[in-house]
């Protein structure tokens, strides 16, 4: 049985949480290195998330940028209609509205993973 990265027993919702992590970030061609810097957790940790041998403790701060980070691909993917290569486009291109930075450089950080879920957030809203 895969180890949890919590003290308690593993929560479904850890489960849960840390399975849909695991599948965008392969939709999306994200590695643990990506995946490391987006949900801040150690690139072992990511690493052994990707391969199904650990999980998101529930409540921790990686848990918090996990559920952005699945808020972020949700978003992406109803704007492209579930086209994962117009997602993964999308994310590693120049974007004006980002100074020409790539959304996917951007999300590495707390502020620009918020910022590009609100930027989504509001083109979701247009549609």
């Amino acid at each position: 049985m895969p180890t949890a990265l919590q003290s308690n027993p593993l929560s479904e919702r850890s489960r849960v949480l840390s399975t849909a992590v695991v599948e965008a970030a392969k939709r999306l061609e994200l590695g643990s290195t990506e995946l490391n810097a987006i949900i801040g957790t150690s690139q072992p940790s990511a690493s052994r998330l990707l391969n199904g041998k650990y999980f998101i403790a529930e409540g921790s701060k990686t848990w918090e940028l996990a559920a952005h980070f699945i808020r972020l691909y949700r978003s992406i993917s109803s704007l492209v209609g579930g086209n994962d290569e117009l997602a993964r486009n999308w994310l590693k291109s120049a974007n004006q509205a980002f100074d020409n930075r790539h959304p996917l450089e951007l999300v590495k950080r707390v502020d620009g993973l918020l910022h590009v879920c609100e930027y989504l957030d509001a083109h979701r809203a247009r549609v």
